[in-house]
Parts: C-alpha cells; sequence; structure tokens
C-alpha cells in the first residue's frame, strides 16, 4: 500500500533559515511559504525536485541522507553506483578506479545501477504494445516527475508507466544474485549513491509499492569527495575488483536526456529541465500533444547529470559518459550480448516483480476530502481572488494570490495577510495599523522590522 504521506529529503535549517524567500518564488508546486520569518514546507505539495536548495543563499536547505557508517551493520555491503557518478571526475580518473576506492571506503560490491536497462527495456516495449495502455506512456524513471503529476497534474497519473526503474531492478537483482551464492538476505545492505533528492524520498516513500529494495541512501557530493580524496592519495590500484555483470555500453546514458528513449520503439520525446517538463505537461493535459507513444521526462538539465548533488558541471559530465560508451563499443563489440546472458537468468524473478500499483493523485488543488465541501470551498477561493489585486507580490509570505487564497479558505490565513487589502481595510477603519504591522510581523519576524526601526531611530537622532 502507498503511504498517505511523502517523506522528504529537503528539510529546512530554522535556524539558518532567514526569511529571504527565494525558495518559495522558485517552487514548481508553491509548496513553501514564509511564517515568522522562516521558511515552512507545506509535506503535500512538495516534490523534492531541490530548486529550493539549489536558490537558498545561506544554505538554510538541506538534503538528508543516511549515515555513512551504516553500510558497516551489513556482511555485504553493495554501492549501487550510477553512471553519472563517473562522469564527475576527470578523464584521468578510469571507472575501475572508483569502483576500488569505493571498496577501500568500506564497500564489497559496486554495481552500476543502469546495467538493469538491459531487461527493463524489452518490459516497456511490451508495455507500450499493449492496446490498453493509456497513451502516451510517461516514463517513471524521475521520481520528481511523478510526484509533480501526482501534485500538480493529478489527470495525468494513468498515464505514468507502471514499471519500476533501473534502481529498483538492480537492487532486487543483486539481492538475489547474494542470496543465489548463500549469502543470507539479513547480511546484505544495498546502499545508493543518490544525484538527487527525489531519489531518496522514492526509495524511504515508494510511489506505488509498498517498500524499496534499497536499504540505504548516501549523497553523490558526499561520495564522490570522499573517493576524489582517497584517488589523489594513491599511487596505484591496490584491489583488484571483477564486476558482476558487464553494462551494455548503450545503457550508461539511460539517466540522460534521450538516454531512454532512444532504446524505446514508436515515438519517443525527451524532456528535460523542471520549466520544460511543465509546459509539456501542460500542453498534453490540454490534448495539444497527440500520436506520442513514449514521454521521458526528467526534471533536471541534461537528466541526472544535473542532479543538484552531482559536484561535477553537467554539460562535461554528459560528454566523459559518452566518451566512455564509444570507447566500450569500439574496444569490445561483444559486451552487449554478454550483459544480455548476464540478467537471463533472472528474466522470471524481474518479470514476477516489475510492475507497480497503479499512481494515486495528490493534487494540490484538494481543498476538503468532501467534494461538496470542496466545492464550496473553490468557490469561496474565487470570491477572495476578486479582492485580492493578483500581482503575486509575495508580501503575504505566500507565492501568489491564488496561494494565498486557498490558505485562507483552508484557515491558514487570513484576507488581512495581503498589504494592499491591509491598506485598504485601514483606509476604511476597519483595521488598526498597529495590527497591520503585527499582522506583517507574523509572516516576516520581529527581527526584520526591528532592524529598520533601529535605522530609523538612527536617522532622527542625526
Amino acid at each position: 500500500m502507498e503511504s498517505k504521506s511523502f517523506h522528504h529529503a529537503l528539510k529546512i535549517l530554522k535556524d539558518v533559515c532567514i526569511g529571504c524567500s527565494n525558495c518559495m518564488r522558485v517552487c514548481p508546486t508553491e509548496a513553501l511559504r514564509v511564517r515568522n520569518g522562516k521558511a515552512v514546507l507545506y509535506d503535500n505539495r512538495c516534490i523534492d525536485c531541490g530548486e529550493c536548495f539549489k536558490v537558498c543563499p545561506v544554505n538554510a536547505i538541506i538534503i538528508e541522507q543516511d549515515d555513512f557508517s551504516e553500510i558497516y551493520s551489513y556482511e555485504r555491503r553493495v554501492a549501487l553506483v550510477p553512471a553519472v557518478l563517473l562522469g564527475q571526475f576527470p578523464t584521468d580518473v578510469s571507472p575501475h578506479a572508483v569502483y576500488t576506492t569505493l571498496i577501500e571506503l568500506g564497500f564489497t560490491d559496486v554495481f552500476e545501477v543502469e546495467s538493469s536497462a538491459e531487461v527493463l527495456k524489452d518490459f516497456i516495449n511490451e508495455y507500450i504494445a499493449n492496446s490498453n495502455t493509456p497513451k502516451p506512456v510517461i516514463s517513471s524513471f524521475c521520481p520528481a516527475v511523478v510526484r509533480l503529476i501526482q501534485v500538480k497534474f493529478p489527470a495525468l497519473v494513468d498515464n505514468i508507466m507502471l514499471l519500476k526503474p533501473p534502481l529498483d531492478l538492480s537492487a532486487l537483482y543483486y539481492k538475489q544474485m547474494l542470496v543465489d551464492q548463500g549469502v543470507a538476505e539479513s547480511d546484505i545492505g544495498i546502499f545508493y549513491i543518490t544525484p538527487c533528492a527525489a531519489k531518496i524520498a522514492a526509495v524511504k516513500s515508494p510511489v506505488g509499492d509498498s517498500y524499496s529494495y534499497v536499504d540505504g541512501v548516501i549523497n553523490m557530493d558526499v561520495i564522490y569527495n570522499k573517493v576524489l580524496r582517497v584517488i589523489k592519495q594513491k599511487t596505484g590500484d591496490d584491489i583488484t575488483y571483477k564486476k558482476a555483470c558487464t553494462i551494455n555500453p548503450q545503457n550508461i546514458l539511460w539517466s540522460l536526456t534521450n538516454g531512454e528513449a532512444n532504446r524505446i520503439k514508436g515515438r519517443s520525446l525527451a524532456v528535460d529541465g523542471l520549466n520544460n517538463a511543465i509546459d509539456f505537461l501542460e500542453r498534453l493535459e490540454n490534448d495539444e500533444i497527440t500520436d506520442v507513444d513514449f514521454l521521458e521526462i526528467r526534471t533536471c538539465d541534461e537528466g541526472c547529470a544535473g542532479g543538484v548533488l552531482n559536484s561535477g558541471n553537467r554539460f562535461l559530465t554528459v560528454e566523459r559518459l559518452k566518451n566512455r560508451v564509444n570507447n566500450l563499443l569500439d574496444n569490445k563489440s561483444d559486451i552487449p550480448t554478454e550483459s544480455a546472458k548476464c540478467f537471463e537468468k533472472y528474466r522470471p524473478i524481474f518479470k514476477q516483480n516489475i510492475s507497480v500499483e497503479p499512481v494515486k493523485p495528490r493534487s494540490m488543488l484538494k481543498l476538503d476530502e468532501d467534494m461538496a465541501m470542496a466545492m464550496k470551498k473553490m468557490e469561496r477561493v474565487q470570491r477572495i481572488m476578486r479582492f485580492l489585486p493578483g500581482i503575486d507580490c509575495g508580501s503575504c509570505g505566500a507565492p501568489s494570490c491564488q496561494a494565498l487564497a486557498e490558505d485562507i479558505v483552508k484557515g491558514h490565513a487570513a484576507i488581512s495577510h495581503c498589504i494592499f487589502m491591509q491598506k485598504m481595510m485601514e483606509q476604511t477603519r476597519k483595521l488598526h495599523p498597529d495590527h497591520s504591522f503585527r499582522i506583517m510581523e507574523s509572516i516576516w519576524g520581529k527581527d526584520r522590522f526591528s532592524k529598520g526601526s533601529e535605522k530609523i531611530k538612527k536617522r532622527k537622532k542625526r
């Protein structure tokens, strides 16, 4: 059963937050407000896209991860490595050097996440070929996209592909492989090295599934710095590590823009970047886009190469990964065949476990669980909007006039929070100036106003 609440990897440090409202202004689902001079997160709206994380000027927004020491709770410690991690390193650092360094850091096994795309692509093509499947099929690879659709485009949830992404399939494969080798399942810990916050949220509270095969998540910037520091101190590879399965070079690009779409039959389109994704989904919702079989949508520019936890430049990352693919294809033409053979034994297990439950909408526009009451509240929102200025200045601590109106109906705000309404109410003597001032203090914090009053006092003394 899907959880009724989202797990969020994004956390706000109240002691650090200065209430600048930068995060509130960039949030695509209006999940942030400013109250008492601090940013406040509305859990039901947040999709963990990380846009707020990128713009915070004081690093008051962090992305939580599992403590690295947790890997030692398991005898077999598996690092699930996305290809973009390898693309972070300079060209003189080989994938093998990264693998061996991860072993030195404490992992016992290393496996590239995109390896399982070798099997997934076949299941996706079968899924799309089914005449009963709503078109276009929207990839379930990016968890931020899945949550964006749930929250902002609930009418499109039936288009989300009900198949597990490579992350879950790779975790399933490696765990089953070790069990077949005689390792107790309780001794196996699968840890994903993530380039973004949304993947953490997807592991902690999966959409369409009751649990994840992944036992822990570690931020990519942390691992990158650990690995690079060790590699700089090394004079050579002290460890020889043989991978359990060779990745098909074509699947290395799976998480990048067009990496997935290029492996799918039929008319496939790839969209990257959060604003582009929202614009495209709006067009899709309005039936402006037709005759498309498959949509690969990533909220990050250049796909996972643009993840907020990446240390390297996304364009250089893409170039390095493409060069790696070309080198592998030129030097070892039999790799794709070897990769297919590696997974053939586990295809029945994949088939049995690859599907997820239908994704349920979590519309941010839902005003009440009762439909009749929700309709009445929507009418009230529309009435309130007639009085609000409609300029979305953000002075009320909400990102837009529409958001303020919804907050008022839900009992989270009052119409007097609008600075324009305050002035009108003061003129008609419906609101005392002192009360108006206290309202603004409750939104932006007393400290912000005390600084201004101190400056005025100093000027008067002069």
